[in-house]
């Protein structure tokens, strides 16, 4: 191939993908506008709208070297009995640099879906990100990319990354002190309690686990991820979705009815104070009908050995037992028996200072 020939080809694929690239940031850009009216009210922070080159090149073009974390998003959608069909949603997290300074920049996938779906939990996830931001422990959202087929996300950067399903951080899955944990818990019940209470109208989480919140650098919890969340319908106690099952963190109650509120966080927010006291890994409702029926009090053999071996004295395992005690409040199997989120808050808040 002459010269010319090879310049022209590559001149064209330039070309395809500026288009692609234009069509995808129309696409994209009027779903997500149209999402933000019927959703903020009018109010709504703002985002910076990111071009595709810029993220390909504080990812070095998405280079794995690069990713934080990869998640699943839920594995299996109920379609009644015992017939389930296997989905799998997944997003990357990639640590970026962008005007020499960190981000993380979060990129779905859309293997085996039709692209409405990933593309659906994307825009949603920029939707209520934009109305949290605001909050301090929520990871904040500087800004999205439109010109992919499925919008890029990029938000600040958590020194200290997620936690992991054991409750504990970092490689070398270091564990955390009580008093941390315990402030960490009160830090995230004060987020969800905003998502519950402060936008126009409450908005379930709906996927609340360890992998939902990073830390800052002074271990500052930061919630994230919001692909999955469902608003309450004005009028309404609850809203309905195809039930899809994370076992370890779903509300009993919606997986049998596809119908939750607000206690279906608290649910899986009881499931993550579990992970803190206990250092173990949750797996599912085996876990958590054990717990209820042998673990009312404290004993040595269900709290995590690093919290035995701090010195914290009587306090310390006031506090734990008081831990415990609304832990189990919030995993109750009928939702209407379990605390709201802002009562949960203040407990939190009541044991923390209790020392």
């Amino acid at each position: 191939m002459s010269f010319g020939g090879l310049f022209c080809l590559r001149t064209n694929k330039k070309e395809e993908r500026e288009e692609e690239r234009e069509k995808s940031f129309l696409r994209n850009g009027g779903i997500l506008l149209k999402d933000l009216i019927a959703s903020s009210n009018g109010k709504c922070n703002p985002i910076r709208n990111f071009s595709a080159e810029e993220l390909i090149t504080a990812t070095n073009n998405f280079d794995s070297s690069h990713i934080m974390q990869t998640c699943t998003l839920f594995p299996e959608k109920w379609l009644g009995g015992s017939e389930y069909e296997f989905l799998e949603v997944t997003y990357l997290m990639y640590k970026g640099y962008l005007d020499g300074r960190p981000i993380i920049v979060k990129k779905f996938t859309s293997e085996n879906l039709e692209e409405y779906k990933p593309l659906s939990q994307a825009i949603r996830d920029i939707v209520i990100g934009t109305q949290m931001s605001n909050h301090n422990n929520v990871l904040k959202l500087l800004g999205c990319c439109l010109e992919f087929p499925i919008p890029v996300l990029v938000h600040e950067y958590a020194t200290n990354g997620a936690l992991n399903d054991k409750g504990g951080f970092g490689a070398d899955k270091e564990f955390l002190p009580w008093k941390i944990r315990l402030r960490i818990a009160k830090q995230l019940a004060n987020a969800l309690t905003y998502l519950h209470t402060a936008l126009l109208r409450p908005v379930i989480h709906r996927d609340l686990r360890p992998s939902a919140i990073f830390l800052d650098h002074n271990f500052v919890p930061k919630l994230c991820n919001f692909s999955i969340s469902i608003t309450i319908p004005p009028g309404e106690s609850h809203a309905r979705d195809d039930t899809i099952i994370q076992p370890t963190y779903c509300d009993p109650e919606y997986f049998e009815s596809g119908s939750m509120n607000e206690k279906s966080d608290v649910y899986s927010f009881g499931i993550v104070l579990l992970i803190f006291l206990t250092g173990k890994k949750a797996t599912g409702f085996v876990w958590t009908t054990e717990f209820h029926a042998s673990n009312e009090h404290v004993t040595t053999e269900i709290v995590d050995p690093n919290i035995l071996r701090e010195e914290g004295g009587d306090g310390q395992a006031q506090q734990v037992e008081a831990f415990l005690a609304l832990a189990l409040a919030c995993i109750r199997r009928k939702g209407e028996e379990r605390p709201d989120m802002i009562d949960v808050a203040k407990e939190l808040m009541r044991i923390e200072k209790s020392i």
